[in-house]
């Protein structure tokens, strides 16, 4: 049985690079859906409904035991219904993970009070980081900023060009006077240094691929029975819903390898 990880993009090869550098014994299954990207502007149904296609080809096709919803958008739209009811109803004995809860945690240990985030319209709009911040810590104050612009700007190479928006986005955070700032979405990873010289030293990032690996190896000692039955060949393999040169590229650099080979996944008209 595998490890699954599942984004709208190429985002989430960021933390399967981190969970590998980790934790390199594992075998992970990486799916994108790359033709529905972003998933930020989509609907709560739309979403669900392409996370749950996804699940359908990790746990079915590919025995994946655990899957990780890398994606933001999808983890604040589609977790809790995946976990209640769909795995009950079609893999009881399987298991979904989202990026909020050890994300919020991350804030929790620190004790930061007062936070920024940087996000989709879709995870700023659920109020998903707000609720679950003031579950760990009531005097927790939340400033929230959608960044509609940032994953199509990544996702086609517009990184050049993106200073001014990134400016834009995270000066009504800094006016704030916060003391971390999340970025919450998968894809921003790629932004963080250029984020970091806009912010300063003085004020903390709370990046995912950092966060994600950590917990996940939390997450198996505490559940050593899961973990178990994981392969561990160090294999990964590549699914997108829609493979281009671009995400073919993409994926080389990040994962550094040239080798590296995307398989499609399905199509939506197919299903």
């Amino acid at each position: 049985m595998k490890l699954g990880v599942f984004d709208s993009g190429i985002g989430g090869l960021l933390i399967s690079k981190a969970i590998r550098s980790h934790m390199p014994e594992y075998d992970i299954v990486y799916t994108a859906d790359t033709l529905h990207m972003p998933y930020g502007s989509r609907s709560r149904k739309a979403i669900y409904q392409y996370a749950r296609k996804t699940m359908d080809f990790l746990f079915g096709t590919h025995d994946c035991k655990l899957v990780i919803i890398a994606c933001n958008s999808a983890t604040v739209a589609a977790l809790r219904r995946l976990q209640r009811e769909y795995l009950p109803q079609h893999f009881p004995d399987r298991y979904i993970l989202g990026v909020v809860i050890p994300t919020v945690e991350e804030v929790y240990e620190h004790k930061y009070k007062r936070i920024g985030m940087l996000a989709t319209q879709q995870t700023v709009y659920s109020g998903t980081y707000k609720e679950e911040l003031e579950k760990l810590d009531p005097r927790v104050v939340l400033f929230q900023q959608a960044a509609p612009l940032l994953v199509p700007m990544i996702e086609h190479e517009g990184e050049k060009w993106i200073r001014p928006v990134l400016e834009e986005y995270l000066s009504p955070l800094m006016a704030e006077n916060i003391e971390a700032l999340i970025l919450g979405c998968t894809h921003y990873t790629y932004l963080k240094e250029e984020i970091r010289s806009i912010l300063g030293e003085n004020i903390a990032i709370l990046s995912q691929d950092e966060i994600i690996p950590r917990k996940l190896a939390h997450y198996f000692q505490r559940h050593p029975e899961r973990e178990a039955v994981l392969s561990k060949n160090g294999d990964i393999s590549l699914y997108f819903t829609d493979i281009t040169q671009h995400y073919k590229r993409s994926a080389a650099h990040i994962l550094e390898d040239d080798r590296i080979e995307i398989q499609a996944a399905w199509t939506y008209e197919e299903a």
